[in-house]
């Protein structure tokens, strides 16, 4: 299993929007960055991610799981953009923010600290277990 950091503007696509979708889930649409776009390619069935609002809150509020692998986006006809689909699985028991993940030496790395502008990007194993306890989660 992989890992990946899906980053939304809450006003543009919030979790509590991503939990009303319930198990049909929702694409991940509109990405219009090859480098995002290229990790949804490698995305598969059950690879598991962090669904973090960026702008206001810029957190780490909830899990999330890819249901569907990369297809073409609804949302345009140009076919070099896809996308994937996601669940929301559950979420954090404490938001873990960026700053907080910044004051993390074993996290200083990580895509999010290095390329905060990036709406989809990996996260390492050990980075996802170090969030997941952060929030009170066990990896």
């Amino acid at each position: 299993m992989a890992y990946w950091l899906f980053k939304s503007e809450p006003d543009t696509w919030s979790w509590d929007q991503q939990v009303a979708k319930g198990g049909d889930g929702e694409e991940w649409d509109g990405v219009r960055n090859y480098q995002a776009r290229n990790f949804m390619r490698e995305m598969k069935i059950g690879d598991r991610g962090f669904f973090y609002h960026s702008q206001t809150e810029k957190a780490v509020v909830g899990i999330v799981e890819v249901i569907a692998e990369a297809h073409p986006d609804s949302t345009t006809d140009d076919p070099r953009w896809e996308c994937v689909d996601i669940k929301a699985i559950s979420p954090v028991p404490k938001a873990v923010t960026l700053e907080q993940i910044k004051a993390e030496e074993e996290l200083a790395d990580m895509v999010l600290v290095k390329n905060s502008r990036l709406s989809v990007q990996p996260v390492r194993d050990a980075e996802w277990a170090h969030i997941c306890r952060m929030s009170g989660l066990s990896d």
